[in-house]
């Protein structure tokens, strides 16, 4: 259903807003790159606004930080319908190499509602254009998975060597407690 809006919606232009998150820049140099005369994002009707008002598709960049949800937030809700959200390089997919810091809440699909995802540190200019060909329906998936992809599990207790498999940790069994220390007897020298 996506797919036929976006032929339907967008099948002549795509006018996407660039949106930085707090990274290291990397991937906004890369976006830059796909924008220039080299790469040509133009001739798929890919270009650049500076206001989300005006803009299709949002390119997001960096990971979803505490600081700046709000600010995201605000610019995709004033976006006009309908909308992509691109996530672009690692830190917009899942937090980067910040994942575990006390500022960053995770990825971009944290805070915002991602359709397609763009990985790498930073992703390539040719993967960039590919992602938002395959987002605008020109291009195919190149890989579809076959099966729902599920958590594996694991045929032996992680953590705990008493644990059964894929279940809650037992607690353990109280043991016998040791004996005091002998008591000395009054014997003199």
């Amino acid at each position: 259903m996506l797919k036929t809006l976006c032929r339907k919606m967008m099948n002549r232009s795509c006018w996407v807003y660039h949106a930085n998150s707090g990274g290291c820049n990397g991937c906004d140099i890369e976006v830059l790159n796909v924008l220039t005369p080299y790469y040509d994002a133009e001739r798929f009707g890919v270009k650049l606004v500076a206001s989300p008002r005006h803009a299709d598709a949002m390119l997001c960049q960096g990971p979803a930080l505490r600081s700046t949800a709000a600010a995201l937030r605000r610019a995709y809700d004033a976006m006009p319908a309908p909308k992509l959200v691109i996530a672009v390089g690692s830190c917009a997919t899942g937090g980067g190499t910040w994942f575990d810091s006390y500022a960053v809440m995770g990825g971009i699909d944290k805070v915002l509602p991602v359709d397609f995802f763009v990985p790498g540190c930073p992703p390539r200019p040719e993967a960039i254009l590919h992602g938002v060909a395959v987002a605008l329906g020109i291009l195919g998936k190149a890989v579809q998975p076959k099966a729902p992809l599920a958590q594996p599990t694991f045929p032996f207790p992680r953590y705990h060597p008493d644990a059964p498999v894929n279940g809650p940790v037992p607690e353990p069994e109280p043991g016998p407690t040791p004996d005091p220390a002998p008591k000395k007897t009054g014997s003199s020298e």
